[in-house]
């Protein structure tokens, strides 16, 4: 096999395995491992990689199932499987291999119950969130386990109780904010969307009333942000700059939404991405450097 062969089989395996959403899971998954034992060591990195791996498999699943209604829509028709540069048996294939890897350095180094919460969350994604969006727009909601349920592998797989209000708060902001996310999505995506025959929320709402919807629920995600910000963070220099984008967040979406009379859709998907980024990189910060 040439050189340019493997870089692009190489390339076709991390889109498959969806790798730019993966490495925020597995991070998310970190946060949790850290926010209980207040350390990373050999074991955190680990955990990162059984997390990454596994999610990778998830996004491969996920191209195996959408391969046909990918096709129908300019933004995803060229993927590996749609323009034919594989075939969904090698996108399965891929998924396993993801999957057991995955599976072997999380069974190795964690108690099951981390193992189990890891395919807990590919079921929600491919089994829940992914069959569900054919059939209601509001397959976001329960969709967003694939949310909530990261931070808690971590914490489990340190041996963290599930019913901690500390993971429990993190969960939370990490569940709702995933529906303005991809109600975002919509507003940048939706006739994409309709092409491929999936329900819009475009027809039963306008495109005003779902940006409204969209701010409701980032100011949910802002105040699950300032829970977790006033209960869990002990270091003062990390709250405060959480604390002041929070803010920003806030007055910023607020002021268009109100003032300009226009929320601006991709500027505020990439605000509120930043807002989810920064919460796990202050979480792990403040859990390595200010908790006993």
């Amino acid at each position: 096999m040439s050189k340019n062969s493997l870089r692009s089989l190489i390339k076709i395996i991390l889109e498959l395995g969806k790798a730019r959403i993966s490495l925020p899971v597995a991070l998310s998954a970190l946060t949790g491992y850290v926010l209980h034992s207040g350390t990373v060591g050999a074991p955190g990195w680990y955990l990162t990689i059984g997390v990454f791996l596994v999610s990778c498999s998830s996004g491969a699943i996920n191209h195996w199932q959408e391969y046909d209604t990918d096709a129908l829509m300019p933004r995803t028709k060229d993927r590996p499987i749609p323009s034919g540069a594989i075939t969904p048996v090698f996108a399965i294939g891929v998924a396993a291999a993801y999957f057991i890897a995955g599976s072997i350095i999380l069974l190795l180094h964690f108690p099951y119950v981390a193992w189990i919460a890891a395919g807990i969350t590919l079921l929600s994604y491919n089994g829940i969130y992914t069959p569900l969006k054919k059939v209601t727009a509001f397959a976001v909601v329960p969709g967003s386990l694939v949310g909530a349920l990261p931070p808690y592998i971590g914490w489990l797989a340190h041996g963290g109780s599930i019913t901690d209000p500390t993971i429990f708060l993190v969960a939370t902001f990490f569940f709702i904010g995933q529906i303005p996310h991809f109600w975002l999505l919509l507003l940048m995506f939706g006739k994409e969307y309709s092409l491929a025959g999936y329900p819009s929320l475009h027809s039963i709402f306008s495109e005003n009333q779902i940006k409204r919807l969209s701010y409701t629920w980032i100011l949910a995600t802002i105040a699950s942000a300032l829970l977790i910000a006033l209960k869990v963070f002990i270091g003062r220099t990390t709250l405060f700059i959480l604390m002041f984008y929070i803010f920003y967040l806030l007055f910023s979406t607020t002021i268009e939404l109100f003032a300009k009379k226009d929320l601006r859709v991709r500027p505020t998907f990439f605000k509120l991405n930043f807002l989810y980024l920064f919460m796990m990189i202050a979480l792990i910060v403040d859990s390595l450097f200010h908790r006993p």
